[in-house]
């Protein structure tokens, strides 16, 4: 029949993309590395199937309000009871919520920022030294954590760091540029997620130190991406579309 798409076809299709997420893969480079060739557009394995792309012109946006606490108040016995209330009814709710005033420096968390910038701008050959999707590893850096079985990859690089109370990380398994604010960074994530374990104990009528006993607070890790300036933003699968020389980072 004319017209009609063979298995063949389909298998060819499906090779051919894994072709190209193997051969992206293989560079070590990331999307950074894509940027840094001058491309004008993007690679087919970043631009998203038609179905998502129609379903975002018909989409209508909503605006909705994430619950925020305060925590700025958080060692005041009425405040904290006030506090500990909000995050109940944010969790039975919305099963999150945001936190602001949590006593993390504005410094440090710039610091952070910097840091991550610092190692996806840096020379490419040192990067390739922390390139890995072995989730065993504790320092890790590589492009979509799901590139071969997503639909489409995602337009970010990620450094991802993990820290475990019971097993320290060696100060030297971190990259340099970001060696320091990642340390930094790291204690205060951690004096503030016993806080939360506190505030979440409290919020289901356990004794405050409960969840902390559980060894809840025995590890945790750093998501830090970083998002390339994009020729195509509106194609992309991102949380935030850069053009031009407009890069972005977060750390999480």
């Amino acid at each position: 029949m004319a017209g009609a798409v063979s298995p063949s076809d389909n298998e060819h299709q499906v090779f051919d993309r894994m072709s190209m997420l193997k051969a992206f893969d293989e560079t070590k480079a990331g999307v950074k590395g894509l940027t840094d060739s001058g491309l004008l557009q993007i690679p087919k394995i970043f631009v998203r199937p038609p179905d998502e792309l129609a379903e975002e012109l018909t989409y209508k946006k909503t605006q909705l309000q994430v619950p925020v606490i305060d925590l700025s108040e958080i060692d005041d016995s009425d405040m904290r009871k006030k506090i500990v209330e909000e995050a109940r009814i944010a969790s039975e709710t919305w099963g999150f919520f945001q936190v602001v005033n949590h006593g993390i420096p504005q410094t440090v968390l710039d610091g952070m920022i910097d840091g991550v910038r610092d190692f996806n701008e840096q020379n490419i050959e040192e990067k390739k030294k922390y390139y890995s999707r072995d989730n065993t590893k504790r320092v890790r850096f590589n492009s979509s954590y799901d590139l071969f079985t997503s639909r489409t990859a995602s337009w970010r690089d990620s450094l991802t760091i993990s820290f475990s109370g019971l097993d320290p990380i060696d100060e030297d398994e971190l990259p340099p540029s970001c060696r320091e604010p990642a340390l930094e960074y790291s204690k205060h994530v951690e004096n503030l997620g016993n806080t939360l374990l506190e505030i979440l104990s409290e919020a289901l009528g356990l004794e405050t130190d409960r969840l902390k006993n559980m060894e809840c607070s025995d590890g945790h890790r750093l998501h830090c991406h970083y998002y390339p300036a994009c020729p195509e933003p509106e194609l992309a699968n991102r949380f935030r579309a850069a053009r031009n020389s407009q890069d972005f980072c977060e750390a999480t």
